[in-house]
């Protein structure tokens, strides 16, 4: 795996460079005018930004929807003032800041490329957009924590009223201590066991996640340090697939990557991206940067709406077909060094079928385990592509 060719943000602010772009008065995922502080249009803001370029050239893209009022959290959260009890170990900190990641929040996701490393670059546009999610623990030990992500959103309808919340399951993160049996992203919808020694995992965590479907995204690994109190985890390189965010709007890279921090702060935590835009080719003969890019995504304790009511009547009906696909997964991941996914099987995507099965699944009052079962493993095996590329 070749490191990302992109060098670490600049952290001194007097060496920013900043634009402010005022939005239009339907936002770009914007909340509606407001008569306090936490509702006013967004203003968004754009380390790095490229002051010489106009500003209409250069408006964000992303999500047009009006969501409904949030009410954020102002004082520190219990889960932050546990991780500044003097007499824990370091052990105890690190899955202490793993398990503040859960909450309700208001999430927004902001990316810019920073520098364009191929001729005839132009920067694109930068892109943000927000939503409102639960985060809730799935499973929980001493060396493994795994955390499920919900969207939860509200909109305004045309009449000012509130819509019933919308709920959809999201991504998943996985996080293991000391763990050397990885499986890393290689590029060409290819995934490959990485083992690691000893000394390699030796006092840190990998982050395993996966795509809303509980396919595979990527995995790395990080170490947790909490000098000066704060809590932030720093990854090492680790390669992704492309973004949803950039399917429609990019064919010029095909591999995503990068480094992660996650920081924990008093009413949330933050998880910044230092990523490199890479076209690869030929297995990993040809790699080529095209890009930088930094990206910020702010996790905001919320107390309203309430987000966690209906995501847990989601998860009630739901969460025993998303279990059998889980322990699908788990058993590829056991039994296969590589593996490869197609992007289609009998004319829909995979979390196409996952989806409508767990839809039909939340309208009924009672789940066949069996059928569930059997539905989750069949699927899954008609997208799999073993080391051969056979299925």
């Amino acid at each position: 795996m070749q490191p990302t060719p992109c060098p670490s943000p600049v952290l001194p602010i007097t060496l920013y460079l900043a634009i402010w772009f005022l939005l239009a008065p339907a936002p770009l995922g914007g909340e509606e005018p407001a008569t306090n502080n936490n509702l006013a249009k967004p203003i968004v803001s754009l380390p790095y930004g490229w002051p010489f370029l106009q500003p209409q050239d250069m408006q964000p893209r992303g999500g047009s929807t009006q969501g409904a009022e949030v009410t954020l959290e102002t004082q520190a959260s219990p889960q932050w003032k546990a991780l500044h009890n003097a007499s824990l170990t370091k052990g105890e900190q690190d899955q202490l800041a793993i398990l503040a990641l859960a909450g309700v929040y208001r999430v927004s996701f902001q990316f810019i490329e920073t520098m364009g490393v191929k001729a005839g670059y132009h920067p694109p546009q930068p892109y943000f957009s927000w939503g409102t999610e639960t985060v809730h623990v799935l499973h929980q030990s001493p060396d493994s924590v795994s955390l499920q992500h919900t969207l939860v959103m509200y909109f305004r309808e045309e009449d000012g009223s509130l819509s019933e919340p919308m709920v959809m399951k999201h991504w998943r993160q996985d996080w293991k201590y000391e763990d050397r049996d990885m499986h890393t992203y290689r590029g060409n919808q290819v995934w490959a066991r990485k083992t690691l020694s000893d000394h390699e995992a030796r006092g840190r965590w990998t982050q395993a996640v996966y795509q809303v479907d509980d396919s595979p995204r990527y995995e790395t690994i990080g170490s947790w340090d909490h000098t000066g109190g704060v809590s932030r985890w720093t990854s090492d390189d680790a390669w992704r697939p492309l973004p949803r965010r950039e399917f429609a709007v990019r064919d010029d890279y095909n591999v995503l990557a990068g480094t992660h921090t996650i920081t924990i702060t008093p009413t949330g935590w933050v998880h910044a991206q230092n990523n490199g835009k890479l076209l690869v080719t030929d297995g990993h003969d040809q790699v080529r940067c095209v890009a930088c890019e930094t990206g910020i995504n702010r996790y905001e304790r919320i107390s309203a709406p309430d987000l966690a009511t209906p995501a847990g009547a989601y998860w009630t009906k739901t969460g025993d077909y998303w279990r059998e696909v889980r322990r699908m997964w788990s058993e590829v991941f056991q039994v296969r060094d590589q593996f490869g996914l197609h992007k289609q099987a009998d004319g829909a995507k995979l979390y196409q079928a996952h989806f409508g099965y767990a839809g039909k699944v939340e309208e009924n009052d009672q789940y066949d385990a069996a059928a569930g079962r059997e539905h989750a493993r069949a699927t899954i095996r008609k997208f799999l592509i073993d080391a051969t590329g056979t299925e």
